[in-house]
């Protein structure tokens, strides 16, 4: 088609009056162009169509995937906030430190209280 265009100009406007075939200049080549421009409409706008298609369907299966991660991350942030309810409830290193330190004050306290029970039972059985 290109060549076909050159062509005209050329010999429209190049070439002596005698040898141009189309007395009106570019009146072929406006008829050879609008014949183009009718039988390639119909085709862009069928592959406008398809992409219009392609683009739907990619357009709903990206909401798709979106909604998939969205409902994933939801599980997730749930999942996450029940193993941090739950470590709340769980007994940390220091907390069982502190527990056991204080039932060891307990004892050692308890077993000074026996002694001096013991203690005192004893010097009332001497006299």
């Amino acid at each position: 088609m290109i060549h076909r265009v050159i062509h005209e100009v050329t010999c429209c406007s190049l070439a002596p009056k005698s040898l141009q075939f189309d007395p009106y200049t570019f009146t072929f080549l406006t008829l050879i162009l609008s014949l183009q421009a009718s039988y390639a409409a119909p085709l862009i706008l069928l592959a406008q169509n398809r992409q219009a298609d392609r683009d739907r369907l990619a357009m709903e299966e990206d909401r798709r995937r979106a909604a998939m991660q969205k409902a994933d991350t939801e599980f997730l942030a749930r999942e996450i906030a029940a193993l941090r309810i739950a470590l709340g409830e769980v007994a940390t290193r220091d907390f069982l430190r502190s527990e056991l330190a204080r039932l060891a004050d307990e004892l050692d306290e308890a077993a000074h209280r026996r002694q001096k029970l013991e203690r005192k039972e004893w010097e009332e059985e001497r006299t």
